[in-house]
């Protein structure tokens, strides 16, 4: 069992850090808010720390899962980020979603301390992260990753390595660049549905057992029917997601028309007040329109 500091306790964070309690791990969060990270300490009997250097300080392993780039340096970088604390030979495995060049950046960084960067992106939504099972695709030194994949293991489904640094969070934006494109799909036919007088549930109980089911169809097709968005991730971290997609295609050469347009019509869900509703919520645009 590992020693393991935890930083950023959000919706996915905060049962990440207790799957790692319940696997045995000595676990010490830290979170910006600090109410909650009492509470976590509370509720899981692990400790917390008022800085990121103080939660790494003597550990193994250090885990982030924090909302963008500039979040992911601020727990890292400075005089009171996880890096000042961290030990040579420590791990460092970042869980956010953020764009591969700040990545590279603080792998390059941490190098500069004897400090090994994983990029273990998640998907798999809040159930997922309740539940212990998500999906984490990372980049970074094998030697790093083999390390780290076992205390990962606590709340993942699957745990693989794609490639160098960065390669983890590529594979997360082929990800977002697949689900955006379903979840229009879905909407679009849920919506058709609607407006050709069908049932909606008789037709996915059908058209879910053949080449048109998807995870989002079986998970997201009864809510979206009641009209009821407030389950997993939600649209302005969708469209922080879909950014980052889009600014690499153009980094890399790679065309996303669909991406770009779904990002689009993330853009009028938030105009509808929905920045929070969760990804699904693109049916509710269709429905505005008449």
């Amino acid at each position: 069992m590992a020693k393991v500091a935890f930083l950023g306790l959000g919706v996915m964070g905060y049962p990440m850090a207790g799957h790692l309690v319940k696997a045995g791990h000595e676990v010490t969060v830290y979170n910006r808010t600090t109410a909650k990270a009492e509470a976590w300490a509370k509720e899981h009997g692990g400790s917390y720390a008022a800085t990121p250097r103080e939660a790494a300080a003597g550990c193994d392993f250090v885990m982030s899962c924090v909302g963008n780039d500039d979040d992911l340096r601020s727990v890292c970088l400075g005089e009171d980020g996880a890096f000042a604390g961290m030990a040579e030979g420590s791990i460092f495995v970042d869980h956010t979603t953020v764009s591969a060049k700040v990545t590279r950046e603080l792998c390059e960084a941490g190098a500069g301390h004897g400090i090994a960067f994983v990029d273990a992106p998640i998907s798999g939504g809040q159930a997922g992260a309740e539940n212990g099972v998500l999906s984490v695709m990372c980049g970074g030194d094998q030697a790093a990753y083999d390390s780290a994949a076992p205390v990962i293991d606590a709340y993942a489904r699957i745990c693989r390595r794609i490639g160098e640094s960065g390669a983890g969070q590529m594979t997360k934006m082929c990800n977002q660049i697949a689900i955006a494109g379903l979840v229009q799909g879905l909407s679009e036919a849920l919506h058709f549905a609607e407006k050709a007088g069908l049932d909606g549930r008789a037709v996915v109980e059908v058209i879910s057992q053949g080449a048109a089911g998807s995870w989002q169809m079986s998970n997201r097709y009864e809510t979206m029917i009641d009209d009821k968005f407030n389950h997993g991730f939600a649209v302005d971290w969708m469209r922080k997601d879909l950014g980052i997609c889009l600014d690499t295609a153009d980094e890399v050469g790679a065309s996303l028309p669909v991406t770009a347009l779904v990002d689009q019509f993330y853009k009028d869900v938030q105009k509808l007040g929905g920045g929070r509703w969760d990804t699904s919520s693109l049916i509710k645009r269709l429905r505005a329109m008449g």
